[in-house]
């Protein structure tokens, strides 16, 4: 199959060449023609999968079509986190490069100052790129309207949900016009995404592309058996005995992504921390770093790494475990993106095996457990607390003291004696 198969513009298609697509991706395949046939379109998809291009290009020929007769805002492309809306962007910025007539693509996140972004708004645009909260600080400063927006693209939607987006959704829904088409795009849909989509969409079409063995990334998973406090030492080792060269770790505070990076470097190891509390500047400085391979290692919290896309990123590193099978996908498919292949890498201890084993049951996949010579194992899980020797909780689930028996008891013991 070709671009030019899927009904769009020739501007478009030469757009498509000077950027250097060579075929469509399969979410492209199937998105593309129901989009410009104004079907909503639900599509599930993992990040690296071209779903940009899938919901762009649509929105791109409706805007040539009606060129002399815009008016108000005809994109509205939500997405979670300040990256993914950086990434999106400048990937429909390049595709309008390359068309005959002006379309404004426009930029919105938290984090930094607003007052450029409402600059960036006067005399309105084509296209808003924005994360959920500064979207409606926007429209709260009167610098864009939403009363004639044409197409909502909801861009990993269950990272926007997780992330506790769903009220501010809520109110952008209520300010958006009933009738406009729908993109609603997602890697994972349980219930919340579901429920989602299911009051968003109008008779969508359907597009699996995960469900297609083809479009199934190369990724090989491992998972090293490793007592707690010798994953620093085991991670170390593995970035010397395989030579990695570029690593994003995945840890779960923003204490361990400074401590795991600061102990990295002093090994000699080029790493850096990649957390929430970053400003813009700095995200963008270690990002820049980390792709221009100045930076070895990013050691990364999930809030912050949401959205990053680095090409041909060859290794995932799960220093802590995610607390969902929906994060463990999110987290790695930041590797074997685009046709490339990828190693995603698990430590599991003791403590942890049972909370992998779900991991893999979601998954449905099976991840043989590995050691490392000098690395082998050495702690046990802890026993689970027994109901009849919980003397903390009162005992037997269900039998427990209640206050009044317990008042009762400290009641009769202090009842003189006669003595």
């Amino acid at each position: 199959m070709s671009f030019s198969s899927l009904g769009l513009a020739p501007s478009l298609l030469d757009a498509i060449a000077a950027i250097g697509y060579q075929t469509p991706t399969p979410v492209q395949a199937a998105a593309v023609p129901a989009a410009l046939a104004g079907r909503d379109v639900l599509g599930a998809a993992q990040t690296g999968s071209g779903k940009t291009a899938a919901f762009a290009l649509p929105m791109l020929q409706a805007l040539l079509a009606r060129q002399g007769t815009r008016r108000g805002l005809h994109g509205l492309v939500l997405v979670p986190t300040r990256e993914l809306a950086a990434q999106v962007g400048e990937a429909i910025r390049a595709l309008v490069q390359h068309l005959p007539s002006t379309i404004k693509v426009t930029i919105a996140f938290g984090g930094v100052s607003i007052n450029p972004q409402m600059m960036a708004l006067r005399g309105g645009t084509d296209i808003l790129v924005a994360t959920p909260g500064r979207l409606l600080d926007l429209v709260e400063h009167n610098a864009i309207k939403l009363d004639h927006t044409s197409t909502l693209v909801l861009d990993e939607a269950d990272k926007l949900l997780d992330m506790g987006f769903a009220d501010e959704i809520a109110r952008i829904l209520a300010l958006l016009p009933a009738k406009r088409q729908n993109l609603f795009f997602s890697a994972t849909f349980p219930p919340a995404v579901q429920a989602l989509a299911t009051g968003l969409l109008r008779d969508p079409v359907r597009v699996d592309v995960q469900a297609d063995a083809g479009a199934t990334p190369d990724i090989a998973q491992r998972a090293f058996a490793v007592d707690p406090l010798r994953r620093l030492q085991l991670l170390k080792t593995l970035i010397k005995q395989h030579g990695w060269r570029q690593v994003l770790v995945f840890v779960a505070t923003k204490y361990a992504s400074e401590h795991v990076a600061d102990k990295l470097r002093r090994n000699g190891i080029a790493a850096e921390a990649f957390h929430g509390d970053f400003s813009q500047g700095a995200r963008t400085e270690v990002l820049a770093d980390f792709r221009a391979g100045r930076l070895h290692v990013l050691v990364a919290t999930d809030v912050a790494a949401r959205g990053i896309d680095i090409a041909q990123l060859p290794v995932v590193v799960n220093f802590d475990l995610p607390r969902s099978p929906a994060d463990y996908t999110h987290r790695i498919g930041r590797t074997g993106r685009a046709g490339a292949s990828g190693t995603a890498v698990s430590f599991v201890s003791a403590e942890t095996e049972q909370h992998f084993r779900l991991i893999e049951k979601r998954q449905g996949v099976r991840v043989p457990r590995e050691t490392l010579a000098g690395f082998e194992p050495v702690e046990t899980a802890p026993a689970p607390v027994s109901a009849a020797t919980d003397t903390v909780n009162g005992g037997i689930k269900g039998k427990r003291k209640s206050k009044k028996d317990k008042l009762r008891e400290a009641a009769k013991g202090s009842v003189p004696t006669g003595d």
